[in-house]
């Protein structure tokens, strides 16, 4: 991640990360709501297993990416961790940034052994998510040694988004299903993708004059504009939100009396642990 391109990439994946699953869950929280006039066929069982399993094999694709990007990128150690020669550790950072990667990719092969099988609990992906957004805020804590003032400020601003989805990854092993945890895990994930490219901004400009990394009025500034980061992010999860709902809402009343009959029968069924994924 020492480059531009290397805090784009996080911050591209978690932005899209964090708005995919603002659709996702606005989408079944909505077919929830929406029960009596025949939701089921938007969001039934099968339904949600597949965008689970696609969601899941995207996410171990890109950790992938990332490991191999942090190790066979330019500069990077090519799986060398000491050097023998010169007798010390080898690109220690690519070797943080290449084991944030692979919590997330054991995420996602957990994810995956869960909705393809039988041989996991529900809850297990969220532990594992708490997991690897535990295991980042834990690794960047212990990652600025040595830098720059407003270098370390920008990452200790970005582990009050990592860590507190550490938190509500957490919760919602024993309250999954909960929109408003669901919503907050979102927005803290929109804000941890922006301010990825705000850090590549910040340290690496890729045009424009260099900031003056011990100038306590930068501080000042970046601190603000973490604010507005969050600002941006719950105003984008929200106008989501609304959207979606009134989307699947709107399309709901349009359902033909017929297959709303043919419906009613399945509606019937008590909502189960596999309908809150």
């Amino acid at each position: 991640m020492g480059s531009f391109r290397g805090h784009a990439l996080p911050g591209t994946f978690f932005l899209v990360a964090g708005i995919w699953w603002t659709v996702k869950y606005s989408i079944w929280h909505a077919t929830r709501r929406n029960k009596g006039i025949g939701s089921t066929r938007l969001a039934s069982r099968a339904s949600q297993r597949r965008l689970e399993i696609i969601e899941s094999s995207v996410i171990l694709f890109f950790s992938l990416v990332g490991m191999l990007a942090e190790q066979f990128g330019s500069g990077g150690p090519k799986l060398q961790l000491y050097d023998f020669v010169e007798k010390h550790w080898d690109h220690l950072h690519s070797w943080h940034h290449a084991t944030m990667y692979l919590f997330f990719g054991l995420f996602a092969t957990v994810s995956l052994i869960i909705h393809t099988t039988e041989a996991a609990p529900l809850a297990l992906d969220r532990l594992m998510l708490a997991i690897a957004f535990f295991n980042e805020g834990f690794l960047f804590l212990y990652h600025l040694h040595g830098r720059s003032m407003l270098d370390v400020h920008v990452h200790l601003l970005l582990l009050y988004a990592v860590f507190g989805e550490t938190l509500v990854a957490f919760l919602e092993i024993f309250h999954r299903g909960n929109i408003i945890l669901e919503l907050l895990r979102c927005t803290l994930t929109v804000v941890q993708g922006t301010w990825f490219w705000e850090v590549g901004f910040v340290l690496y400009p890729p045009r424009g004059p260099e900031w003056d990394l011990k100038d306590p009025n930068n501080m000042m500034f970046i601190t603000m504009c973490y604010s507005w980061h969050l600002a941006f992010a719950m105003l984008i999860v929200s106008v989501l939100y609304c959207i979606v709902s009134c989307a699947v809402h709107s399309r709901l009343k349009k359902t033909p009396p017929v297959e709303m009959g043919l419906l009613k029968a399945r509606e019937r069924d008590p909502e189960s642990e596999d309908e809150l994924m």
